[in-house]
């Protein structure tokens, strides 16, 4: 069966709007992270809720800075940290064969843990689906994620040029960039989730 692919320029200009709706909220968590981030234990739960405001953002609400404290983060732990041993381990191993491959599988799994969390399926389950949501759209993912890079050094660097006051608007830009970054992957997990959803039905048919 064919499924719709995933529109680079439509993803690269949707996530505009995604952006200013949550920047605010995408600085204070990412105020609050980083200063909680060296606490042990709770780093782990802030990080899953991480992932869980991407996942928000991809259903469209407005994230909520203060859900990366939710308990209900930790009861993710166990499968959190067993995934994240199997994508190093097999990265890890695929980057062996002159390291392309390893590039190759890390963007086929790069939706393993936004599945595990919204999903909560299993870890093998997570890479097995992540991989086969992404077939035949790797290079899409690849391109988005490289147009979001570009775009945001660019204005960056732009901004930079300004005499005097150049420094605070390239801040301000990176900033605003990183909130711009998040609404992008947040767009694809949605897409992607979607798919996910589609292809899990019809193994169950």
């Amino acid at each position: 069966m064919d499924y719709s692919k995933i529109n680079v320029l439509d993803t690269i200009k949707d996530a505009f709007q995604l952006a200013l709706k949550n920047v605010l909220s995408l600085i204070l968590l990412v105020i609050l992270y980083g200063l909680t981030v060296w606490i042990p234990y709770l780093n782990v739960g802030t990080t899953i809720g991480l992932y869980k405001a991407v996942i928000a953002m991809s259903r469209g609400e407005v994230v909520d800075p203060v859900s990366i404290f939710d308990r209900d983060n930790f009861k993710f732990f166990g499968n959190f940290f067993l995934l994240l041993g199997f994508l190093s381990i097999g990265i890890s191993a695929a980057a062996l064969f002159m390291l392309v491959p390893g590039i190759i599988l890390s963007i086929a799994w790069s939706f393993a843990i936004y599945l595990l969390i919204d999903k909560g399926i299993s870890p093998l389950k997570c890479l097995t689906l992540s991989y086969d949501v992404t077939l035949g759209e790797k290079w899409r993912i690849f391109a988005i994620e490289l147009l979001t890079g570009l775009l945001i050094g660019l204005v960056a660097g732009l901004l930079a040029l300004i005499p005097k006051v150049g420094i605070m608007f390239t801040i301000l830009a990176v900033i605003v960039g990183c909130a711009y970054a998040v609404a992008v992957k947040a767009l694809m997990v949605k897409h992607f989730s979607a798919k996910a959803d589609t292809l899990t039905a019809e193994k169950e048919a």
